[in-house]
């Protein structure tokens, strides 16, 4: 009996290298060479060799773009940024760079640090601030990224966290990315008020009217030494999830105070930085699924004393993904920098860091069983690399490979053949 053939809308032929990075990929990247994928609607159809294509695919109608020598992929997923803030902080960073620059800027009576976003922010006419960040974004999907989540917390007030979460919907409604929105109002507290007053005011005021709003999905808090504790954190959090949020957590950045473990514990999505986290919090991490969510550019930075350690987490089986944490103090937007500063500086294989920043970046929005792989029935979030070799990603720096970006089926950068 003669099996009826899938006609697909668009197909990319010839695809040199073909990255799945499938979850049961035993390479990581799930790595097919001459490889076709085709897509129908929003959705992955097909994805295979040529052989099975041509026994299952009619292309005729088909659009086609020819892989031939390129590499293809899933789209980023950036599981970590706050690109909703205003305004930059470069005369900071630059006078950083040399030895007592920094005090002498503030000598000056420069703000300087998260003091200086928040009130940049909350000055920031909102409209402002929405075509700011469509500019942040825009520029990311132009690097491949097509999945990206963003954090409120550069405003500590009512007034400003309200004002981020709009511009965030805004920013869902009306580019080409997925946008996935975080509260974090715990990202420290204002001057104006005490932390414990503060706290009661987000559990009280500000969780119940954000999720009332729909204005996120997930709540976060940081968690270190000067900034939140764990006890704190988990009353934050729990009042979180009691009103529909999903809970993640900044943790072990600058110390260890036991927010990995609260991470474990309370069974979060992802626990992020993780630059102090010991083996026994990593272990429980692991056995709760909890993502680790691991950033490059803030190690590069800052110049962080103590830079993460990806390869316990990963010889523990643990979920990491790569982030960018886009944000004043660490302008970066594209993956290929992390992946380059993760295979230097972190010794992450190509392999692993082209998996953190796709397939892990899905698990820790608890979005893989949609994307950040390429498979059948999974969304057609594709970007296409024009090289030949995959490995170029972490050899060839400050390179932008991406050629072609597809977005739910749809090429939203670059062209046909």
């Amino acid at each position: 009996m003669n099996q009826t053939k899938l006609r697909p809308d668009l197909v990319i032929k010839n695809c040199g290298q073909l990255l799945t990075v499938s979850e049961n990929s035993t390479d990581l990247v799930g790595l097919i060479r001459n490889g076709y994928i085709g897509i129908t609607g929003a959705k992955i159809t097909f994805i295979g060799t040529k052989e099975a294509y041509d026994q299952q695919i009619d292309g005729t109608d088909s659009k086609v773009i020819d892989g031939s020598n390129k590499v293809v992929l899933p789209g980023f997923v950036d599981c970590h940024t706050h690109l909703a803030f205003g305004k930059s902080r470069v005369e900071e960073y630059a006078s950083g760079l040399i030895p007592g620059g920094l005090e002498k800027l503030r000598a000056t009576g420069v703000k300087t640090g998260m003091e200086a976003s928040v009130d940049m922010t909350r000055l920031e006419p909102e409209e402002l601030l929405y075509q700011e960040s469509c500019e942040k974004v825009d520029r990311m999907i132009r690097n491949g990224t097509t999945t990206i989540e963003i954090k409120s917390g550069y405003g500590l007030d009512r007034e400003t966290e309200l004002k981020q979460l709009r511009v965030i919907s805004k920013l869902k409604q009306n580019t080409k990315a997925d946008i996935s929105a975080t509260f974090l109002g715990a990202h420290g507290w204002p001057r104006e008020m005490s932390k414990e007053r503060y706290i009661d005011f987000l559990i009280n005021e500000m969780i119940p009217l954000v999720a009332e709003e729909k204005l996120a999905n997930a709540c976060d808090i940081w968690v270190d030494e000067g900034y939140y504790t764990a006890r704190e954190a988990e009353k934050v959090l729990r009042a979180g999830i009691d009103n529909g949020l999903e809970a993640k957590i900044h943790t072990d950045c600058y110390s260890y105070i036991s927010g990995s473990d609260l991470a474990a514990d309370m069974g979060m999505m992802s626990g992020d930085h993780l630059n102090y986290t010991p083996e026994s919090a990593i272990k429980k991490m692991v056995e709760s699924k909890v993502a680790g969510v691991l950033l490059p550019g803030t190690d590069f930075s800052v110049k962080h004393p103590r830079p993460f350690d990806p390869r316990p987490m990963l010889d523990a089986g643990m979920q990491i993904a790569l982030a960018t944490n886009l944000n004043p103090g660490n302008w970066v937007e594209s993956q290929f920098f992390v992946i380059t500063l993760a295979c230097r500086r972190h010794q992450m294989t190509v392999e692993e860091a082209i998996r953190a920043t796709t397939l892990g970046g899905a698990v820790a929005l608890r979005k893989n069983h949609v994307l950040g792989s390429l498979e059948v029935d999974k969304i057609a979030d594709i970007q296409i690399w024009d090289t030949g070799n995959y490995k170029d990603v972490a050899y060839r720096h400050g390179h932008n490979f991406v050629e072609t970006v597809i977005k739910r089926g749809q090429v939203v950068v670059g062209y046909f053949d």
